[in-house]
């Protein structure tokens, strides 16, 4: 079984930028540059026969490629004691049509769809039961710019544990038309 999902990639300088905003916080299992996306569709396990029919299902998704910033800090849960730390994305409506796509493909090959809603973010921590404020950071980094890149693929990623928390290797990219 894989563990999959399907995402964007982004740019190294873009990751540099949003590693310079870690902090040592209680709690907060900060991400390693490596494991810095955008995930559009969590697929959870996959049979190893079924990963040619949803790469089939993945090509020609109905959006074209698109620019993308990324900026300013949230975090889901309270300030004074969140879930995750994310990074925003705007605008979020294209990458969102992305998800839709994809979640309607998937939904055709038997995948079910997650419950929770769609928020495009890039996760900075997550956050054990004990956890510290992240008010700080929000005050200093809240409305920081980190990017500004093409969005050209899609990119299905396999999710493996490692020693330092979980390793993404591409299994397959799939690009988007051009818009001109």
């Amino acid at each position: 079984m894989h563990r999959l999902f399907f995402g964007l990639d982004l740019p190294a300088d873009i990751k540099q930028r949003l590693l310079g905003v870690y902090a040592p916080i209680y709690g907060a299992k900060w991400q390693s540059l490596e494991q810095l996306h955008i995930t559009l569709l969590f697929l959870g396990k996959v049979e190893p026969d079924r990963i040619s029919a949803l790469c089939d299902a993945a090509r020609d998704l109905p959006v074209e490629a698109f620019e993308l910033d990324v900026s300013g800090l949230g975090c889901f849960g309270q300030a004074r004691s969140p879930r995750n730390l994310w990074a925003g994305v705007q605008p979020p409506d294209p990458v969102a049509a992305l998800h839709w796509a994809l979640r309607s493909r998937m939904a055709g090959l038997g995948f079910a769809p997650e419950r929770r809603s769609f928020r495009p973010h890039v996760t900075l921590a997550r956050f054990k039961k004990q956890r510290g404020s992240v008010e700080g950071l929000l005050d200093d980094h809240g409305e920081s710019v980190f990017g500004h890149f093409a969005v050209s693929d899609v990119v299905l990623f396999e999710s493996n544990q490692g020693r330092g928390g979980s390793v993404y290797t591409v299994i397959e990219r799939f690009p988007l038309p051009d818009p001109h």
